[in-house]
């Protein structure tokens, strides 16, 4: 289960990464017109139209339906994606308002509430994983001759749609109850104002190595529980100071904090390993900052350092805490970096981001100088500071290819047991998702030589190398290796 929870979690990552792309065009729109939202301005209008067509609920869920279904499915097919889209389709007609009333008999104001935000990403998620066992379990099924035609990839959305009226049948009686229970559990934490929000963060760094945080997070950004903290606070639909509550406080650790904990273990490591360290700190603080991607930071010192780690997510919790408690706010559409902040600082439900940066400044002092006296206190074995036993640098860097990412690739695949112990390689936004016959076949070592920030073995044949925001082409490579 808690693999499968993994790669949904992976999935998620595909529709995520396209919020960017709204961001920025919102953020230019607001930029131009931050007072009219858009009315003064023909240009600022066109923009702030164009982004908020892929922030809008119904449209981000069929994001999600159909990310889902593709990241989910075995070999990513195209028809995968499809049948997610079917499966959205079908759900969200027969469950609308209006059918539900048909069904029932009743007039439309009699209908549940519930079956009014019935297009949500709780919905799209649930339609892509539906896609995807139906993609995994019929895509290469073969019809008798008359109906041929029908067969394999073509037979996916056919039982799909098929399967959707039975999932459909089932959330008429349940979806109520679950959408109470959901709205209840937000309510719960909304309840508690700042506190919750602390909470919130807290969990969001706890859960990061098992990566289902973006469970967690989906339930406070998106429109499941009925919060929508990104979508509401890129629309202006919310309440200024508050929307964006569970947003804020990640910027000063993000942008701030985690760069300075980089610092810190920078400084604290070997005289002798300080020029390796310098570079994959440096690259590492300067993706925290910029983008909000933080896991190549994070998974340094995440399993070398666990005391450290649980200190991060304290200190993640009281940001958020803190920013909640003032009522500064600031959003994000990918991630908490400099290009969100600088982006949603002049939208409408922005209230006071530059204090954002004043706490930043505050925490970064607390990261350095927490992490360095608790590094040198307890002899952490942070970046630069293991045994020498234990480190192994490739110094040779005889790279045959003239491409390092294929170089790369191939040394990882080689201590990974090459194809008589590989068995599947995925990849998210940061990590290589590598599945193996015997885990004692694989060298962490040599995996460790090749610079990669950390690795992460999360169960007796699954691993994960951390690579940072180029996993994509080392992947590439491998899946060439491997044809």
């Amino acid at each position: 289960m808690k693999k499968y929870l993994q790669k949904l979690g992976r999935s998620l990552m595909l529709p995520v990464a396209v919020l960017p792309a709204a961001a920025i065009l919102m953020g230019i729109g607001y930029w131009i017109d931050p007072s009219g939202w858009g009315s003064g301005n023909v240009l600022a209008a066109f923009l702030i139209k164009a982004g908020n067509a892929i922030l809008d609920s119904p449209n981000m869920s069929i994001l999600f339906a159909v990310g889902v279904a593709l990241g989910m499915s075995k070999n990513k097919d195209g028809s995968a994606a499809l049948s997610g889209l079917v499966a959205f389709l079908v759900v969200t007609t027969l469950l609308s308002t209006d059918s539900v009333a048909i069904l029932l008999g009743i007039d439309i104001a009699d209908v549940n509430p519930a079956f009014e935000k019935i297009a949500n990403q709780f919905i799209g998620i649930l339609s892509g994983i539906t896609a995807s066992i139906m993609y995994n379990r019929f895509s290469h099924v073969q019809l008798p001759d008359f109906l041929a035609f029908f067969s394999g990839k073509r037979l996916v959305p056919i039982m799909t749609a098929a399967s959707m009226l039975v999932v459909s049948a089932a959330l008429f009686f349940i979806w109520p109850v679950v959408y109470s229970a959901l709205v209840s559990f937000g309510e719960t934490i909304s309840g508690l104002g700042a506190t919750g929000a602390g909470l919130y963060g807290f969990f969001n760094r706890l859960l990061i190595p098992t990566g289902l945080h973006h469970a967690l997070n989906s339930v406070f950004w998106f429109d499941v529980a009925g919060i929508n903290d990104i979508g509401n606070f890129w629309n202006g639909t919310g309440t200024k100071g508050v929307t964006g509550m569970y947003q804020a406080g990640f910027f000063p650790i993000m942008m701030f904090g985690l760069p300075a904990a980089a610092l810190a273990m920078y400084h604290t490591a070997k005289t002798k390993r300080r020029k390796q360290t310098a570079s994959l700190m440096l690259a590492a603080g300067f993706a925290a900052f910029f983008t909000g991607v933080t896991e190549p930071l994070e998974f340094v010192f995440m399993f070398l350092a666990p005391a450290l780690f649980v200190v991060h997510a304290a200190l993640t919790g009281i940001s958020l805490f803190i920013a909640a408690t003032f009522h500064w706010t600031a959003g994000f559409g990918f991630s908490a970096g400099f290009i969100d902040f600088f982006l949603s600082s002049k939208l409408p439900l922005a209230n006071q981001p530059y204090m954002l940066v004043v706490q930043g400044l505050v925490f970064a002092a607390i990261y350095y100088f927490l992490f360095r006296f608790l590094i040198v206190k307890f002899d952490l074995k942070t970046p630069g500071r293991e045994d020498d036993e234990d480190v192994e640098i490739d110094e040779a860097g005889d790279t045959t290819s003239g491409n390092k990412f294929s170089d790369m690739a191939s040394k990882i695949y080689d201590a990974l047991g090459g194809d008589k112990n590989v068995t599947s390689v995925d990849h998210c936004a940061t990590r290589l998702r590598v599945e193996v016959k015997n885990m004692d076949v694989v060298d962490q070592k040599k995996i460790k030589s090749t610079g990669v920030p950390g690795i992460n073995v999360v169960g007796p044949q699954s691993i994960q190398v951390i690579v940072g925001t180029n996993v994509q082409f080392v992947a590439d490579e491998i899946e060439k290796i491997r044809k």
